[in-house]
Protein backbone atom coordinates (compact mmCIF):
# COMPACT_ATOMS: atom_id res chain seq x y z
CA UNK A 1 0.00 0.00 0.00
CA UNK A 2 1.38 3.39 -0.88
CA UNK A 3 1.51 6.29 1.52
CA UNK A 4 0.10 9.72 0.72
CA UNK A 5 3.31 11.22 2.07
CA UNK A 6 5.70 9.63 -0.39
CA UNK A 7 9.10 10.96 -1.38
CA UNK A 8 7.54 13.62 -3.61
CA UNK A 9 5.58 15.32 -0.83
CA UNK A 10 6.90 16.52 2.51
CA UNK A 11 5.22 15.26 5.66
CA UNK A 12 2.64 17.58 7.24
CA UNK A 13 4.35 20.05 9.51
CA UNK A 14 1.56 21.36 11.72
CA UNK A 15 -1.15 19.63 13.76
CA UNK A 16 -3.73 21.32 11.53
CA UNK A 17 -2.13 19.85 8.39
CA UNK A 18 -2.09 16.41 10.04
CA UNK A 19 -5.81 16.73 10.82
CA UNK A 20 -6.59 17.93 7.29
CA UNK A 21 -4.77 14.89 5.93
CA UNK A 22 -6.80 12.67 8.29
CA UNK A 23 -10.07 14.19 7.05
CA UNK A 24 -9.04 13.63 3.43
CA UNK A 25 -8.05 10.03 4.16
CA UNK A 26 -11.34 9.33 5.96
CA UNK A 27 -13.34 10.96 3.17
CA UNK A 28 -11.54 8.86 0.57
CA UNK A 29 -12.26 5.67 2.53
CA UNK A 30 -15.92 6.62 2.93
CA UNK A 31 -16.26 7.45 -0.77
CA UNK A 32 -14.73 4.10 -1.77
CA UNK A 33 -17.08 2.23 0.57
CA UNK A 34 -20.10 4.12 -0.78
CA UNK A 35 -19.05 3.28 -4.34
CA UNK A 36 -18.61 -0.41 -3.46
CA UNK A 37 -21.98 -0.57 -1.70
CA UNK A 38 -23.86 -1.50 -4.84
CA UNK A 39 -21.14 -3.54 -6.49
CA UNK A 40 -22.17 -6.60 -8.46
CA UNK A 41 -18.97 -8.33 -7.40
CA UNK A 42 -19.54 -10.18 -4.14
CA UNK A 43 -16.01 -9.61 -2.85
CA UNK A 44 -16.33 -5.85 -3.39
CA UNK A 45 -19.61 -5.43 -1.53
CA UNK A 46 -19.72 -3.78 1.84
CA UNK A 47 -22.44 -3.79 4.40
CA UNK A 48 -24.18 -0.94 6.14
CA UNK A 49 -21.99 -1.40 9.22
CA UNK A 50 -18.79 -0.74 7.27
CA UNK A 51 -20.36 2.31 5.67
CA UNK A 52 -21.57 3.59 9.03
CA UNK A 53 -18.15 3.03 10.61
CA UNK A 54 -16.42 4.94 7.78
CA UNK A 55 -18.91 7.80 8.10
CA UNK A 56 -18.39 7.93 11.88
CA UNK A 57 -14.61 8.05 11.36
CA UNK A 58 -15.07 10.92 8.92
CA UNK A 59 -17.30 12.84 11.34
CA UNK A 60 -14.79 12.38 14.16
CA UNK A 61 -11.92 13.59 11.96
CA UNK A 62 -13.90 16.68 10.97
CA UNK A 63 -14.75 17.36 14.63
CA UNK A 64 -11.07 17.15 15.60
CA UNK A 65 -10.21 19.58 12.79
CA UNK A 66 -12.92 22.01 13.90
CA UNK A 67 -11.66 21.83 17.48
CA UNK A 68 -8.13 22.87 16.49
CA UNK A 69 -9.30 25.60 14.08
Amino acid sequence: MSSRNGPSSPPPSTPREVLIQEVLTCFDAYARIRAARGSVLGASRVGPREEERAFDDLQQAVSRLRTIS
